[in-house]
């Protein structure tokens, strides 16, 4: 094929005009200290630090590189080989895979000349270094690695055809024929132990989930519930083995992540167990809520009754009573505790523990964290759920008839139900808990290009490739920002360019890959689907002024996609005419051509009889609202397409999906993933040295000069949105009210220094930021106040709510345009976005244009789209039916609803949470309260002082990387008394956390609680950071900073000698050792990813925590008030945290991997927008 050149010239370096620059890219805890480091890495300019982070921490090659010198030179080591290392420069990525795909095509006849073959290498290079385009993720960490660095690996069980013989082989090399496909289809048989049975699909999906992949299979073919079996007896039904693969893929874990298994499971409407199926996560979710209000209630309920068991006699002694008649205390709890329905075999268990001395029973309680306990019970939680519904079922729910179910062994009907219940049914199952999707099936099925080989049954799990069982697909998407120029004209000439390179180059990609099955290798090779697709239409078409929702949007999404498949399409047919179309082309050949036809009508926005074969007709381009350019190029590329086609065939079955564009969307730099508008309008940018900075949408100032607004007046929507960042000339309180309380300058300028970051001015005002001396001194607080940690400086200050309202919105803005000065009605739809914005915001994208949008692009997709429509939390299951049906008349192939608040790991939204929120409090809190509880009991009526100069000793370590100093205090026999904890360089919040923990620890030793209780207590808890000790000659290994604590206490004043060794493998709280010998599994990777569990950056949610130093005076209730006051600050900071990443636009749910609140809609799928994890396959 010939390759001309549009971005590069002959002879000159791909990346000429292109600044390249060090860079550093690190992972810090959130106290911040650093995890991860990567310096001195060169990158372009222009990219983000968020996109360099991506491919620093997940697409750099971190072994096995030959590393070079300034010159370019080989390094070589003193035994005289070459000093090998990691990628460190992007230019070595993008050229190990545009070299390997180059390398590819040369080998097997894809360029016409060596030139073209350098031409493509270079032009590739090109469009990766400038970010206008990027393929999956699999690909990067893939790709190459055998081609530019020689690598080479035991083989996986991989296979691949030979291009030469056409014949598959077993793969000898992990590396040679890496595996790029992200998205996988597979079968299953009604059969348990066989080959593609039930048990074997559990196996095959490991294999997939080990790398990263993400699968989908339909389940129909299993019988259902009470059918009979070959040898006798009955089936235990489908929803027994789902479980199954659901614990399984639980188990797996995406890629050895934190992220859990991509999967999706689909079953046909007339399954006999179609009803259990779509109640089944409903179900679960009932479970995990009254797990966690179970479990609270019997904690409390259990150990009210258990200290009312014991009530204290005039000489301050602790007396066993059990007579109800002597002891009302003991009567209440147990009327109580029946109330609640605590189960009474419970209960008559607190009786013999009180009798046997204990005054504390552990009862585990819940949450509803998605990672929790409680979910990990149940089932149905690593996989999107999706009904086939096919156009009978729709013809009898418009009719109110009835729906059969049917038997899988012999096709005879079981249960007739009207479909308007099951409608119903599916309706307010999605209303509860996001699931089912639908999938429809008639309608995907009519636009099937091979036919001939199998109904297309199931998806990804994602849902935009829909193609055969036991295929795949690699992706690539488009940036579309990168070709419209400054003044909105959109590059035709290049946009068609890159569609025709990037095809060849997913081609190419089918050609060099290997995969995990024979069946997937045969199938994949004979129908070569390529998934190419495109990000930031919602980007582009703010840019432009137009709303997300209008026709005019519509018709240019229509067109985009029609360019895209049209010219994937013709490129496709290209290839056919010099390599020969797929195998399996002939026999499906009327079939495919017909597909095509029909894409080029939409294109042409025929009558809707000219549709051959289809049941419901595709929305077509309108020409009155489509630029002329772009309608006629998306006619052209159909005719050009149909006329190849019908000459040649094609080489692909399919060219084009809308995909999320998870992790590559970042790296791209997209404000959009795939077809969704914009999530916010005012972003949080990460800065090159670390922190966030907050900054508008860079869509929106672009936007308003389109629209005619003067640069002052876009300077004043702006700032009304991020606000003017200084308490200078704000509304009552500003720098002269201040000083009139009492601030000087130099505390206005440590609140001048925080305000660029603060989310609410109130978080700016407290004793971390301005100091607590000044704050006593200068203000006339309180060191009781400054420690309460739901205390408001400003209100105390005597400012009004209305008053810090007022200030707060001029300083740190409002985050929406509505209200904003100089800003026309007629506009504010340009910047609605898939929520509301700020927390005065109401507008936001209606349901319906999303599904419209879709309609308007589905038409001119191979496969289908993967999209979430957000829903509001007022919607009803009324608004769910009208939006399902919507979709399916609007030859939507399948779409996937998700209603605010409708699962219930996700926190409320701001201005729906009333009422005070309750968080559970960490595990070491519940044991920190459950200690000072014995503090209370066992309260002596003196408190034992210790003398005034007391012996001693201080230990110095280092647990995880974190510098720790142990001191203690000693009474004259020996025992220990108190104990200090000094971290002083780790973050304010978490020093003085310690600080109080230390100070309760002290208290209870003081009061007599033996120092056995607190080791029995604490030792063997779980949390980061934890790993090696050192600077301590007994303990080597801790699993938590309190562990160690006690491990060293336990140790020395206890001769507890058999707590001085942890093995290392107590560090996992699974406990399994983790296999990453596979080399495509890339252990590096995944390391760092292990890494990022619990690290990046915190100052995306800037919230100063109170809490304070204590004096180490007080009674006993000072100790029940110092881990009250840690529980509010740990529990109230999470609730706060939640809340205000939903008005950040942000989905509220914290990142399973960086524990960051900055997860978005991602397609079906969540995103990161920090560390760029994602719940799919993307």
């Amino acid at each position: 094929m010939k390759i001309e050149r549009r971005f590069t010239r002959r002879g000159q370096n791909p990346y000429e005009g292109i600044t390249f620059v060090k860079r550093s890219s690190e992972i810090r805890n959130p106290d911040g200290s650093t995890v991860f480091k990567l310096e001195n890495i060169d990158v372009p300019e222009a990219w983000s630090q968020l996109a360099i982070d991506i491919l620093a921490q997940k697409y750099f090659r971190k072994a096995g590189v030959p590393q070079r010198d300034q010159n370019g030179q080989p390094v070589i080591g003193p035994d005289g080989k070459p000093v090998l290392g990691g990628e460190r420069d992007a230019r070595q990525v993008f050229e190990r895979m545009a070299g390997c795909w180059t390398h590819w095509g040369k080998s097997y006849g894809y360029f016409k000349t060596p030139e073209d073959a350098e031409s493509f290498h270079d032009e590739m290079c090109y469009m990766l270094a400038h970010q206008m385009a990027a393929p999956n993720s699999p690909q990067w960490f893939n790709t190459g690695l055998h081609y530019a660095y020689g690598l080479s690996g035991p083989a996986q069980g991989h296979f691949y055809v030979d291009p030469t013989t056409r014949e598959v082989v077993k793969a000898t090399n992990a590396f040679e024929h890496p595996q790029p496909h992200a998205c996988f289809i597979q079968s299953i048989e009604d059969d348990l132990v066989n080959e593609n049975g039930i048990m074997d699909l559990w196996v095959r999906e490991a294999r997939l989930f080990k790398y990263g992949s993400g699968t989908g299979t339909n389940f129909s073919k299993l019988r259902g519930d009470g059918e009979g079996l070959s040898g006798g007896g009955r089936s235990s039904g489908l929803m027994s083995f789902l479980k199954i693969g659901d614990r399984a893929a639980g188990a797996i874990k995406s890629g050895g992540t934190t992220r859990r298994a991509a999967k999706m499971v689909c079953l046909d409407l007339d399954h006999p167990d179609i009803e259990e199926f779509i109640d089944w996560k409903v179900i679960e979710e009932q479970k995990v809520a009254a797990m966690v209000t179970g479990s609270k209630i019997c904690a409390q309920r259990l150990n009210a009754v258990l200290k009312a068991c014991h009530t204290v006699d005039g000489e301050g002694v602790l007396r066993l009573d059990l007579d109800q008649k002597t002891n009302p205390v003991l009567r209440e709890a147990l009327t109580l505790a029946r109330r609640d329905m605590v189960p009474e075999a419970y209960i008559q268990r607190m009786f013999s523990y009180a009798q046997q001395g204990f005054t504390h029973f552990v009862f585990h309680e819940y949450d509803t964290n998605w990672d929790g306990k409680a979910y990990q019970t149940v089932s149905g939680q690593n996989s999107n759920n999706s009904v086939r519904i096919p156009n009978e079922f729709f013809a009898a729910l418009e009719a109110d008839g009835d729906w059969q179910l049917k038997r899988r062994t012999n096709g005879k009907v079981c249960k007739t139900i009207k479909a308007r219940e099951l409608w119903d049914r599916i309706a307010w199952a999605a209303w509860i808990c996001a699931d089912p999707g639908t999938q429809y099936d008639t309608t995907i099925n009519e636009w099937h290009t091979c036919p001939e080989d199998g109904r297309i049954n199931a998806s990804n799990p994602c849902s935009e490739y829909m193609f055969l069982d036991d295929t795949a697909c690699n992706l690539a998407s488009l940036n579309l920002t990168k070709f419209y120029t400054a003044d909105g004209q959109f590059e035709l000439e290049n946009f068609r360019h890159a569609v025709r390179l990037w095809t060849i180059a997913l081609e190419i990609s089918v050609l060099m890959a290997s995969f995990p099955s024979r069946a997937i290798a045969e199938k994949s090779y004979q129908f070569r689907t390529l998934g190419l697709g495109y990000a930031n239409l919602g980007t582009v078409l703010m840019r432009q002024g137009i709303p997300y929702d209008s026709p005019k949007a519509m018709a240019i999404c229509g067109a985009i996609t029609a360019i895209m498949t049209g010219e994937a399409y013709g490129t496709s047919a290209e290839m056919a005419a010099e390599l020969s179309p797929f195998p399996g082309y002939a026999k499906n050949r009327e079939h495919m051509l017909r597909v095509i036809r029909n894409h080029r009508r939409a294109a042409y926005q025929v009558p809707h009889v000219e549709y051959e074969g289809l049941t419901i007709p595709p929305m077509g381009i309108r020409p009155e609202h489509c630029p002329p350019d772009m309608l006629l190029a998306a006619r052209r590329a159909w005719d050009h397409a149909l006329e190849l086609g019908t000459a040649y065939g094609y080489r692909n079955a399919q060219v084009t999906v809308i995909a999320p564009t998870g992790t590559i969307g970042l790296v791209m730099d997209c404000d959009t993933t795939g077809i969704e508008p914009d999530f916010a309008l005012v972003k949080f940018k990460k800065l090159a040295g670390g922190g966030y900075f907050k900054i508008i949408n860079q869509s929106l100032p672009i936007a308003l000069a389109g629209l005619g607004y003067t640069d002052q007046q876009v300077q004043d929507v702006v700032r009304y949105c991020v606000g003017a960042q200084t308490l200078k000339g704000a509304p009552f309180i500003n720098h002269d009210t201040l000083r009139q309380k009492g601030f000087d300058d130099a505390a206005l300028g440590r609140l001048e220094s925080s305000l660029g970051q603060a989310f609410e001015i109130q978080f700016v005002f407290n004793k971390f930021t301005l100091g607590e001396a000044f704050c006593v001194e200068k203000l006339g607080l309180t060191g009781a106040q400054l420690n309460e940690t739901n205390f408001n400086m400003l209100k105390e200050l005597g400012f009004t709510q209305e008053e810090i309202a007022a200030a707060n919105d001029f300083c740190c803005g409002t985050m929406t345009v509505e209200g904003a000065p100089h800003l026309k009605a007629e506009h504010l739809a340009v910047f609605d976005c898939a929520n509301r914005c700020g927390r005065i915001g109401q507008r936001s994208i209606a349901v319906e244009a999303h599904i419209r949008m879709m309609a308007a692009a589905q038409p001119f997709i191979s496969g289908a789209i993967s999209k979430t429509i957000n829903m509001p939390a007022d919607a009803t299951v009324e608004d769910v039916k009208a939006a399902y049906l919507l979709a399916w008349k609007s030859m939507v192939k399948a779409v996937a609803l998700y209603r605010d608040g409708s699962k219930l790991s996700q926190p409320l939204s701001a201005s729906t949470d009333s009422g005070k929120a309750v968080e559970p409090a960490t595990s070491v809190m519940e044991m920190a309260e459950k200690v000072t509880e014995r503090v209370l009991v066992r309260y002596l009526a003196k408190r034992r002082p210790l003398p005034s100069r007391r012996s001693g000793y201080t230990q110095k370590a280092i647990v995880g990387g974190h510098k720790l100093y142990l001191r203690t205090g000693e009474y004259e026999d020996g025992t220990v008394g108190e104990i200090f904890l000094d971290m002083h360089k780790e973050g304010a919040a978490f020093r003085s956390l310690m600080n109080c923990f230390a100070i309760a620890i002290s208290l209870g030793l003081q009061h007599g609680v033996p120092l056995e209780e607190f080791v029995e207590a604490f030792v063997f808890t779980r949390f980061e950071p934890n790993g090696p000790v050192k600077l301590n000659d007994r303990i080597k290994m801790s699993t938590s900073i309190i562990d160690y604590i006690f491990r060293e206490l336990a140790v020395t004043y206890l001769d507890r000698y058999d707590l001085a060794q942890v093995n290392e493998e107590d560090l996992r709280m699974d406990s399994m050792k983790k296999d990453n010998m596979d080399p495509e599994c890339f252990e590096e990777e995944a390391d760092l990813d292990a890494l990022a569990k619990s690290s990046v950056i915190t100052e995306h949610l800037p919230i100063r925590k109170n809490g304070g130093k204590g004096n180490g005076h007080g009674n006993g209730h000072s100790v029940a008030r110092q881990v009250e006051i840690m529980r509010e600050t740990l529990t109230l900071t999470e609730v706060q945290s939640a809340k205000e990443a939903r008005v950040k636009g942000y989905e509220g749910d914290p990142c399973p991997e960086c524990k960051q609140f900055t997860m978005v809609r991602n397609g079906t799928c969540l995103k990161c927008v920090t560390c760029g994890a994602t719940s799919g396959c993307s």
